[in-house]
């Protein structure tokens, strides 16, 4: 059976290198979920030669973790093995149900001339990963007025991983992958609930992360903050930004959530976003997200309420988007409010 194309699709318009790239795959649909590696050739079934857990989230971290073993094998199926045509097969998330999701707040300068705000970080829900081709459901809830997507690159980590210096960084990084921060708002691009704010719950509803479409291992990213990341709603360019405008860059976002925590194999750091392209997601609408040299996957919406926003890039009194500041605050700085 032949996957219909819309629901992936694997970019190399903007990939300026041959990346290692892991993937979770359906052969049919009901099959099971199995290892792969993604190359120029399609995609390439690896689960016998790496070892099999019970559940695809526990193989994945079983391949982080022995990667370095490993490497040279995957390296020579990828080239050798026999592919699966990429239309033939459903793609998965990469890690369909990580340990833990921790999430930048803002963390974009955003055309901003001030000093750069503390870093800070929330908890995302595990339980609402879906994948390339999966559906993002808007929830039967109307306290938030409308729910919106922020594109951002995701760190895929190699643990335990526990008071990582900055300087240290690359030991805790395994790879990349793509997530849509779905974002549930309350009072203009305020993160539901906003008053008071004492949760980040809008961000954690079934569904609300989808992460795909593989994971590209460290090595082939040179580096992570000079990665170009887009983001399209039917077709419309709406985030399109690079990540060497982050506040704080990968090796202190590294140390920060390992100085909180110990990150293990297969948790996620998603970094943030720049907010000038947020706009809202609404029923029956197609989203794409490709960051370079990892990927593209496309997604559906669905809202059974069929809730109607304007269309296009939010331009709010609280958009950070430079057409929005010079109407709503021509002789301000521009502002960053929301995660």
């Amino acid at each position: 059976m032949a996957w219909p194309l819309l629901f992936w699709h694997i970019s190399s318009n903007i990939a300026e290198i041959a990346a290692v790239k892991l993937v979770l795959f359906q052969a049919a649909p009901g099959a099971e979920i199995l290892p792969g590696v993604l190359s120029d050739r399609g995609v390439i079934d690896i689960s016998a030669a790496v070892k099999k857990s019970y559940t695809p989230q526990l193989t994945m971290q079983g391949i982080i973790e022995d990667f370095d073993r490993l490497h040279p094998a995957l390296e020579k199926l990828a080239d050798e093995g026999v592919s699966l045509p990429l239309a033939s097969v459903r793609l998965r998330p990469p890690l369909p149900r990580p340990g833990k999701i921790l999430a930048c707040i803002a963390n974009y300068w955003e055309h901003a001339q001030r000093e750069a705000r503390p870093l800070n970080m929330f908890m995302k829900n595990p339980d609402a990963v879906i994948g390339p081709g999966d559906t993002i459901v808007l929830p039967e809830f109307t306290v938030p007025w409308i729910f919106m997507h922020e594109a951002e690159l995701a760190l895929v980590i190699k643990g335990p991983a526990k008071m990582v210096k900055a300087r240290d960084w690359k030991s805790a990084i395994f790879g990349y992958t793509a997530m849509i921060d779905v974002s549930a708002r309350e009072q203009g691009r305020r993160t539901w609930p906003a008053s008071p704010l004492t949760s980040w719950l809008g961000k954690s509803f079934d569904t609300f992360a989808p992460i795909g479409p593989c994971i590209a291992t460290a090595d082939e990213i040179k580096d992570p903050n000079d990665l170009i990341v887009r983001f399209w709603n039917d077709g419309q360019l709406r985030h399109n930004y690079n990540t060497d405008d982050m506040e704080h860059r990968v090796p202190r976002l590294v140390e920060f959530a390992t100085t909180v925590m110990t990150m293990n194999s297969g948790d996620l750091i998603a970094c943030g976003t720049n907010h000038e392209g947020l706009g809202a997601l609404q029923d029956g609408e197609t989203v794409d997200i490709e960051i370079q040299n990892i990927g593209k996957m496309a997604l559906k919406v669905s809202d059974p309420l069929k809730r109607k926003w304007e269309r296009g890039i939010y331009m709010g009194a609280d958009s950070t988007n430079p057409n929005a500041v010079q109407r709503h605050r021509p002789q301000a700085n521009p502002i960053s409010t929301g995660g």
